[in-house]
């Protein structure tokens, strides 16, 4: 099956060197990010944890290219974030970066199978093409008997899986996931985790953050933030 691709190179997907991210709030200056020196390898599953207000979803947004640091720099793929102009980045995360999220963020006049293929028809693939990589995906969430359902037919365990399949469309080389379960049921989550894990073992390179210990240990890594910066960087095994 093509769906899925494994990696062997050793240059990481994402690279940050000394990431500050800061914000003007009235007359103060707000440190969200303070001096962040991160590798995420090629094949890797992490969670980045912590509580609230300590960094999480903004060092999120920084490794999706969806903000820029303040200094220091993100390299993904290679690709310094801060030198994409918008039309640049934007591109850039369509082709490859898949993001998932908490509110699943399906259109709903459109069916599962359609949904899966909107990133696709943004990046030019022809109709026929997108129709069959959509059922493809489809089948390898778990869904192929569910690609004529619209969102409000699934349950939001599946409504999930449509979004991961959506996220992975373009092959991303990064898979990144905001609170992917929380919005779910406990026996759910279980089981997006444990296709999260299936896709570890398929070669995907996954970051998710969550503020929940427990989905956290799912990953391989566990990266936790306290006020900014990284506080533990522990692995599995």
């Amino acid at each position: 099956m093509s769906t899925l691709h494994t990696h062997t190179s050793h240059d990481p997907v994402i690279a940050c060197e000394q990431v500050v991210r800061t914000y003007p709030m009235g007359d103060a200056i707000v440190q969200a990010v303070r001096g962040i020196d991160l590798a995420i390898a090629r094949g890797e599953f992490a969670a980045i944890t912590g509580p609230s207000g300590c960094g999480k979803s903004t060092l999120l947004h920084l490794l999706g290219a969806v903000d820029v640091p303040t200094s220091g720099h993100v390299r993904i793929n290679g690709r310094d974030t801060a030198s994409l102009s918008d039309r640049e980045a934007t591109d850039f995360r369509l082709r490859q970066i898949g993001f998932v999220f908490q509110r699943f963020y399906l259109m709903p006049t459109l069916s599962a199978t359609e949904n899966v293929e909107l990133p696709l028809a943004e990046a030019g693939m022809a109709k026929r093409a997108r129709k069959a990589r959509a059922r493809e995906l489809l089948g390898y969430v778990g869904l192929g008997d569910r690609g004529d359902h619209r969102p409000t037919q699934l349950s939001g365990g599946e409504q999930q899986r449509v979004a991961i399949a959506r996220a992975l469309a373009n092959e991303p080389a990064l898979l990144l996931a905001d609170e992917p379960t929380g919005e779910l049921d406990a026996e759910t989550g279980v089981r997006l985790l444990e296709l999260f894990g299936q896709l570890h073992r398929d070669g995907r390179t996954l970051v998710f953050v969550t503020h929940d210990a427990v989905v956290a240990q799912a990953a391989e890594r566990v990266i936790r933030l306290h006020d900014g910066r990284v506080s533990s960087d522990t692995r599995r095994g």
